[in-house]
């Protein structure tokens, strides 16, 4: 799209900087994707980068912040058989992953922008702020209503954070040694995995299930602390000049609004069908329709929005961020469904303790973190993403085959062995679309290129989840009138994953836990689609080294 062309469609064009006018202006016209994205590649501008003990200071700052953000997305998962005993309901389980997922990947876009109109420094630690205040939510809340509130608002502040230290570092860290630091970043996802839900059962059993948010508090002050007092602005993050009525219009608040009540209505939809309501019900229909219609509204809103869009066409319209998105949709979504309804099936079916749950996560958790790090050092030295892509989402198809030929007499030895098949194939898979879309960007882009891809990862996690826990709870409810007849079905959804054993007769725990078993079976339904799915994409990405490969060096991925 020509920016003469966006110039008409758009009155306020005039006021957008003149760096951004110049980008738009030397942008070749072609209708060759490919050969778009490989000449998108640009040099970067001079910047003073940091040394020394502010340096690292900044860098172990960053990191503890993007720890807890990735935390925050899995210290939940061992602590919801706990909290769903003090709520008295599985019908909200869905929302507890989905308010954060939602708000954490809708706002990627807003806070990109934000952080290229406004202060960066200011910015992040706004975003902080943000994240403090959900937390802080969450871990007093009284009912769930009031958790799931704090979840969004936690979200709300994690997309800044996760966008802010990605662009913090692009400014703090030299171009060759940036592909080290994002492989760090990643790392902390990895540790992160593997903390949550140890941490998550450890509080759950010997504290409270409100230490999962309550530890955030005197972390992210720290961080926030640390933020303040040792990083400088540089120079090269100097906000883009524009009227304050631009940079409103830059964040495409209207395009946030549409994401949010897309994926409210049908997370909606998905909570009431067969649950509260019948499938057939005017309010279910109702929001399963206007669902839909609202993608369809936001996808018309962007194209009119062109440059100025959360998601910009002339970006999506490349191969490499179209199925690199893609993809990491289809990850996230299979990923978190694993991640949430495993702990479910150890503390329900197997019987065991939160932080006996979380222990059996491990074989899945760890060679996330080793097969990252390993995929990451093979693709910076070879520039293959492809081929690392295609193998790592196999790998996780097989895994999500296994999990679903579980059941309640599953030996300790398969589904460890599941895990680590599962484990290895999402590590290895999860940073190649990233990769990709880095690596095909201009540096004036990165930052909205990075937002989408995070967006459309934990769009995934948020719509995978939602529609794991209806299909769930719906499957468990319908099992139950055959397993365990004699078992009000709402009254199972109403008590706690962790209290079925001490909550209904003894000679009616055995129906109750082979319907659990079933709702977690359907579940993994869904992990297989998904990943089948990603197979497919994984094959429609480029297979010829990365550019920076092609030239003979290693690759060198923008934070």
């Amino acid at each position: 799209m020509s920016s003469e062309h966006e110039a008409e469609k758009l009155p306020d064009q005039k006021s957008r900087s003149s760096s951004e006018d110049l980008a738009e202006k030397s942008e070749p016209e072609t209708p060759d994707v490919e050969s778009a994205d490989e000449k998108d590649v640009a040099p970067e501008p001079a910047i003073e980068y940091p040394t020394g003990f502010q340096f690292f200071t900044v860098i172990a700052a960053l990191l503890l912040n993007v720890f807890l953000v990735a935390l925050d997305q899995t210290i939940v998962a061992t602590a919801i058989p706990k909290i769903t005993d003090e709520f008295k309901g599985l019908d909200q389980v869905g929302w507890y992953a989905s308010a954060y997922f939602m708000t954490f990947g809708g706002f990627q876009s807003t806070w990109g922008k934000i952080f290229k109109y406004f202060p960066l420094k200011i910015t992040f630690l706004t975003s902080i702020i943000l994240f403090e205040v959900g937390s802080l939510i969450c871990g007093v809340a009284p009912n769930a209503d009031t958790l799931i509130a704090g979840r969004a608002i936690a979200g709300l502040g994690a997309a800044g954070i996760a966008t802010g230290a990605y662009v913090i570092v692009a400014f703090a860290v030299e171009p060759k040694s940036r592909a080290t630091y994002n492989g760090m970043m990643a790392a902390m996802y990895g540790v992160s995995a593997i903390a949550g839900p140890l941490l998550g059962g450890a509080f759950s059993d010997k504290v409270t299930w409100r230490w999962c948010f309550y530890i955030n508090l005197p972390i992210g002050g720290l961080v926030g602390g640390l933020i303040l007092i040792f990083f400088r602005t540089p120079s090269a993050a100097k906000p883009a000049e524009a009227t304050l009525k631009e940079k409103v219009i830059q964040m495409d608040l209207v395009g946030a609004a549409l994401v949010m009540g897309a994926l409210i209505s049908f997370i909606l939809g998905m909570q009431y069908g067969g649950q509260t309501k019948s499938w057939s019900s005017s309010v279910v229909i109702g929001l399963l329709v206007g669902s839909p219609l609202m993608w369809i509204a936001f996808v018309a809103w962007e194209l009119y929005m062109g440059d100025r869009a959360m998601i910009p066409w002339r970006l999506l319209k490349q191969r490499s961020v179209w199925v690199g998105g893609l993809f990491q949709f289809l990850l996230g979504g299979s990923y978190f469904i694993v991640l949430y309804y495993l702990p479910i099936y150890f503390q329900s079916v197997d019987g065991t303790s939160p932080i006996g749950s979380g222990v059996r996560n491990l074989p899945m958790i760890i060679p996330v973190v080793i097969a990252s790090m390993v995929g990451g050092i093979f693709i910076t030295k070879t520039g293959r993403v492809a081929i690392v892509a295609v193998f790592g989402s196999v790998l996780a198809t097989i895994c999500a085959g296994l999990l679903y030929s579980m059941d309640v007499h599953t030996s300790t030895g398969k589904w460890i062995g599941y895990q680590i098949i599962g484990g290895t194939g999402w590590g290895i898979a999860w940073m190649c679309s990233m990769v990709i879309v880095q690596a095909y960007s201009k540096p004036e882009d990165i930052s909205t290129s990075t937002a989408i891809n995070l967006f459309l990862q934990l769009l995934g996690g948020a719509l995978g989840v939602a529609a794991a826990q209806s299909a769930f709870v719906n499957k468990m409810s319908k099992t139950l009138r055959r397993t365990a007849p004699g078992i009000n079905p709402m009254q199972v959804i109403v008590t706690g994953a962790t209290q079925i054993r001490s909550s209904f007769p003894p000679e009616a725990v055995p129906g109750i836990v082979e319907a659990y078993m079933q709702g977690i079976k359907v579940a993994f339904i869904l992990v297989i689609a998904f990943m089948s799915l990603s197979v497919l994409v994984s094959l429609m990405l480029d297979f010829r080294p990365l550019p920076a490969n092609r030239e003979g060096k290693d690759v060198v991925i923008a934070a």
